[in-house]
């Protein structure tokens, strides 16, 4: 496959980019997009996909890559661990067993090891998929990118500022490249949400002053210690609990719902202020990382969003998003806008958004504008580590001392053999930051 690299269509490529702003492309946008005269000069227009981090988000993102208009392929893996490689290829395959000649992946392209991103990079493809935790995503998408590879990756992009810092900058040379970069921000290609959103961006209830937003649950899954596995395996293995690998359950997941009120502000915030905890989750298993959090966030317009995300098993549940303005009120989530002069709801059906962002952006790639959602995935993963700072520092930070951050929690090599950023006591407990104690920035 080779890459457009043509000055009219990156010009092109610009334009197109101009119009889509936070809200990026949308099945709207791209739906007919792949009827397009393709932007691949070689005869074989097959998209050769690589997926690095063979874990179950990784394994249903290699299925959707997979299963796009088109001819396509998975012709690499890698994992951390072979065991979880294994399972991954065999569950994949079996998913695709409809259509086999999209499972292509030889034994000699399964790569295992905290080096094997590199190797599925270096083995051929065209895309990869970048489903590892999160703390691994800056280095790999830069990677990526400096290879001349189309991304997508999964959310967050980092978890801590100069991770993020990192992203903006391969960001920017993939835009140099032309390359695509999606982001695993899915409900920027849901219908519902482009629909309203575009709704409540056009004034349907004025002014929008408060927004609130939820990602309150019972939590996710814990993975024991195997025998034999170094301190740094184990925090790999376990990574949701540890804030170097997922930065938080404020990142890894509430992101979603923070990501949908800067984009309906078309805007990030300035500042921050908030509390949080661990109030139930308390055993080793649970690492360092909080059940809740409460944050507002406050926008350079005065307007504020209020957020919250909790773990907590038989609690109030919610992942919604909702804003209020001077004529009305909306419930994003549920595609509802209620004002003095409408009742409005989201009534038409739309296309699985997980599979639609993976179609949006390989039509993208075969028409020559590949899109490029690195930068707002960028800056609402800071979003969410703005939050957790806040949370646990206990202090009012803001936006740009935050960002400009030197606090790096990443590990100075990644090898199983070195010890990782955060190490247990004596009794295997890790230590929780103490707002007013604790130093973020």
């Amino acid at each position: 496959m080779t890459q457009p690299a043509s000055s009219s269509a990156a010009t092109n490529r610009r334009e197109f980019l101009k119009s889509s702003s936070l809200a990026a492309v949308g099945a709207g946008v791209l739906g007919s997009i792949g009827s397009l005269p393709g932007a691949f000069a070689a005869s074989d227009d097959t998209i050769k996909v690589g997926l690095i981090g063979c874990g179950g988000r990784g394994s249903e993102a290699a299925v959707q890559a997979c299963s796009t208009q088109g001819n396509v392929k998975l012709v690499a893996m890698g994992d951390a661990f072979p065991w979880q490689l294994e399972s991954s290829a065999k569950k994949v395959k079996d998913a695709l067993a409809e259509k086999p000649d999209r499972f292509a992946v030889t034994d000699d392209r399964k790569f295992v090891g905290l080096d094997a991103y590199q190797k599925v990079i270096n083995a051929g493809v065209d895309l990869v998929v970048l489903a590892t935790p999160p703390g691994f995503r800056p280095v790999h998408f830069e990677a990526a990118v400096a290879a001349g590879k189309h991304v997508f990756m999964e959310k967050p992009v980092a978890v801590d500022a100069p991770g993020v810092r990192q992203v903006l900058a391969a960001a920017a040379e993939a835009k140099k490249k032309n390359l695509g970069v999606g982001v695993g921000l899915q409900r920027h290609h849901e219908a519902k949400y482009i629909e309203t959103i575009k709704r409540l961006q056009d004034g349907a209830i004025g002014d929008i002053h408060t927004a609130r937003a939820y990602w309150n649950g019972g939590g996710v899954w814990t993975r024991d210690r195997k025998p034999g596995m170094s301190e740094m395996e184990y925090q790999v293995w376990n990574w949701y609990y540890f804030n170097w690998l997922s930065g938080d359950h404020i990142c890894e997941q509430h992101i979603h719902n923070l990501d949908v009120i800067n984009w309906v502000k078309n805007a990030y915030p300035v500042r921050a202020q908030g509390q949080g905890g661990r109030q139930v989750r308390n055993g080793k298993q649970w690492g360092e990382i909080f059940d809740h959090h409460y944050v507002e966030f406050e926008y350079a317009d005065g307007s504020r969003m209020f957020s919250q995300c909790r773990h907590i098993e038989g609690c109030w549940s919610s992942v919604s998003e909702h804003v209020q303005g001077t004529k009305g009120m909306a419930d994003i989530s549920g595609g509802h806008i209620k004002s003095a002069n409408e009742d409005w709801r989201f009534k038409r059906s739309g296309g699985n958004p997980y599979q639609v962002e993976h179609d949006d952006l390989q039509a993208s790639i075969r028409a020559g504008k590949p899109i490029n959602e690195a930068e707002f995935g960028a800056r609402s993963s800071m979003t969410s580590i703005l939050g957790r700072m806040c949370t646990y520092s206990g202090q009012m930070i803001e936006w740009d001392k935050a960002l400009a951050s030197e606090v790096s929690l990443q590990p100075k090599e990644y090898n199983f053999k070195t010890d990782p950023p955060v190490m247990p006591n004596a009794e295997g407990f890790y230590a929780i930051a103490v707002p007013g104690i604790s130093k973020v920035v």
